[in-house]
């Protein structure tokens, strides 16, 4: 790299405002001490790709960017898919190899920890549980997590159109399952033509996809008490960001629940913040590991969705980094709107690894380096970087060796995560599960209800035609049920019955009159 090179590097990556360090620019695989690279604070809102090979030092990157970002004030989401992630919790230890890396880069080192807030989905690992209601994660999502096509996305829709009308809190996966067994029985099957209909053969479908996303571990992530991500927002007593860090080590058993959740998460916050325009820094920044599970098989609705909530999140002061190997793994709709880039090292083994290779060159500006060399050439914790200025330009293409992260590297011990979840309020929050009234107990209700009006409307019809044995019959139990009440019951239509018995405790439950549903069809809760 010549002199010529390294001041134009200087000169792109010097900032007046408030920076986080990535590295130091490399030239000629050596680290140059004088050349630091930075990407502006206030720029982190407008988005960002962290990709490379496995093993090339992503999650390295995302923990220095993470707990940096803490120190200045600013909570960061991260999902962390190996469990390597849970060490921000923990102050770094010295070694002789760090020290070798230090010197070498010239960066200044002190063993720290972070505040951090351990998850989990469910009850499949050790952090704190995290559940949501069906209701809120709205039909969008759910499809994509059923892998629903098209005409089953829509039949679901209508499922939930029809459970926010009649007042049915849709909580947990057997609330669905009740509401649509209920709109294929005899009984609703009138309310199941009113709002458009569906074949029982697609309704079967869709309670086939539930039933496996429930042995997948669905039964236990859907329900009550459901997660408020505003305390994704929090600071600790010192002002430092809290890392909130969502471990996925099962991701196997269910990857697209686990990462439709995540964008779950991004759509409730974009639906409950305030507009911020062009703030000094994030209000939250929030890493998506394995991002090319959220993309996977994606029905053009949820890409549509998903491109509109990245493009306005921004303006709430939330900055998202997709953590993946390739570019490629992204739509070019949402690539479009990353406006910072590190990549760590590809491999061009393959022929379908050279294209890929091709594509990640494309993606950058144009730079006097040749790319496809570079990119298959750099070393653990070396990347190529390129950020947006304050003036909101790409800075210019610089290799990179990667800042060393003062917090540990590798997970801490399961027993230190246990005391921290266990002396976190957030365990005491939502750690134990709550079964509220919802859909299936109302509907249950509702069928028994009909079912006693019917066997009291059969034992009228006996009395007149028998009526000596329905004499009998009465004075043996049924004596007891009152003519008015069955007349009653019998007046009722289902709608006004469903409203008396379940739209006013609901309603009042949730402090709403009606379900306003967001960007994915999610429900918007009043704080």
């Amino acid at each position: 790299m010549t002199n010529e090179t390294l001041q134009k590097l200087k000169s792109g990556y010097t900032f007046d405002a408030q920076t986080l360090d990535l590295g130091v620019a490399l030239s000629e695989d050596v680290p140059d001490k004088d050349t630091p690279i930075s990407i502006p604070l206030s720029m982190l809102n407008r988005h960002g790709l962290v990709a490379g090979a496995t093993g090339t030092g992503k999650t390295v990157t995302l923990q220095v960017l993470a707990e940096q970002l803490s120190r200045a004030g600013v909570p960061v989401f991260a999902s962390d898919i190996k469990g390597d992630l849970s060490g921000i919790g923990a102050a770094g230890e010295a070694s002789e190899k760090l020290n070798k890396r230090l010197e070498a880069s010239g960066q200044e080192w002190r063993s720290s920890a972070n505040p951090t807030e351990f998850y989990t989905l469910g009850d499949s690992g050790l952090g704190t549980p995290l559940r949501a209601t069906v209701t809120s994660f709205g039909p969008i999502l759910l499809s994509k997590v059923l892998e629903l096509n098209d005409t089953q996305e829509s039949v679901l829709s209508l499922v939930f159109h029809y459970a926010d009308t009649a007042g049915l809190a849709l909580l947990d996966l057997s609330d669905l399952r009740a509401v649509l067994n209920f709109l294929t029985s005899d009984e609703g099957k009138a309310d199941l033509e009113d709002i458009g209909g569906a074949s029982k053969a697609t309704v079967g479908v869709i309670l086939r996809k539930i039933s496996e996303l429930s042995a997948q571990g669905g039964d236990v992530f859907f329900g009550e008490p459901e997660f408020d991500t505003a305390d994704l927002l929090r600071l600790d007593d010192n002002g430092a960001g809290i890392v909130s860090v969502l471990e996925l080590q099962k991701l196997n058993q269910s990857p697209a629940l686990f990462s439709t959740f995540l964008m779950w998460l991004l759509a409730d916050l974009f639906q409950d913040l305030p507009e911020v325009g062009d703030a000094d820094k994030p209000s939250l920044v929030f890493f998506f590991d394995e991002a090319h599970l959220l993309f996977a098989d994606a029905s053009k609705a949820f890409l549509q969705s998903v491109t509109q909530t990245v493009r306005l999140i921004r303006s709430k002061g939330v900055g998202v980094f997709f953590v993946t190997q390739t570019p490629k793994d992204v739509p070019d709709d949402v690539l479009a709107q990353l406006g910072s880039r590190i990549q760590h090292q590809l491999r061009a083994h393959t022929p379908n690894d050279a294209k890929a290779l091709k594509s990640t060159v494309q993606t950058f500006p144009k730079s006097d380096y040749d790319l496809e060399e570079l990119l298959t050439s750099l070393g653990i914790g070396e990347a190529i970087v390129t950020v947006m200025d304050p003036e909101g330009a790409p800075t210019p293409v610089a290799p990179t060796r990667m800042r060393a992260p003062e917090s540990q590297m590798g997970p801490m011990s399961e027993d230190e995560i246990k005391a921290a979840v266990a002396a976190s309020p957030q365990h005491e929050k939502y750690g134990t599960a709550i079964d509220n009234e919802s859909a299936r107990e109302i509907l249950t209700k509702r069928l028994e209800a009909g079912s006693e009006a019917h066997d009291e409307e059969q034992a009228a019809t006996d009395k007149i035609a028998f009526p000596e044995d329905s004499a009998q019959v009465s004075r043996s139990g049924s004596g007891s049920r009152s003519s008015s009440g069955s007349k009653q019951k019998e007046d009722d239509s289902m709608f006004s019955k469903v409203v008396q018995s379940s739209a006013f405790k609901q309603f009042t439950r949730t402090a709403v009159r009606e379900i306003t549903r967001g960007i994915f069809g999610t429900s918007r809760r009043r704080r």
